[in-house]
């Protein structure tokens, strides 16, 4: 079975951040994606969808993104239920993100605080599964960094290749 999101969209309002009572960062947002086609007036609607972070890139994402940010993420899809106020069942769809990448400089939304080309990655392992018990899960903290626009064999010395070796 797959259950693999990948998103390009921007940040509909500042991310709020949250701590579970166990003190686990918890980062709520929804991010508008495009759609890939025009509607009878010929302009493109967009989709607004309901996204969450755990732990160090739920921090990372409060910290230095917001509102209107472009960012890309990579998770998996999470349904929920739980009762509402009135009684009835409320059912939930959300991506939950394994990484996310911020996709614009710092300067380039009106002097916003993002950071460029960085990824920030978690494995969140459970996760809040709904309802108003706070059920938290996950056991994994480990955070990865990668600056995208490194290149990792810039120091590296390559030997001379001549037009002969080459088979094509």
């Amino acid at each position: 079975m797959i259950n693999r999101v990948v998103l390009v969209g921007r940040l509909t309002k500042d991310p709020e951040l949250r701590y579970t009572p166990n003190g686990v960062a918890s980062c709520r947002f929804t991010v508008a994606v495009n759609r890939t086609f025009q509607n009878q007036q010929g302009e493109r609607e967009a989709d607004y969808i309901s996204c969450q972070a755990w732990r160090k890139q739920a921090e990372n994402l409060a910290n230095f993104q917001r509102k209107g940010n472009l960012i890309g993420l990579e998770g998996r899809i999470q349904t929920g239920s739980y009762e509402g106020q009135d009684g009835k069942r409320v059912y939930t769809t959300d991506v939950v993100a394994d990484s996310i990448q911020f996709l614009e400089p710092r300067n380039s939304t009106g002097g916003s605080q993002g950071t460029s080309n960085y990824e920030s990655s978690t494995n969140t392992g459970g996760a809040y599964q709904g309802g108003s018990q706070g059920n938290f899960g996950g056991n994994n903290n480990q955070s990865n960094f990668t600056r995208v626009d490194e290149d990792p064999f810039a120091n590296t010395k390559a030997p001379e290749v001549s037009e002969d070796d080459l088979p094509f």
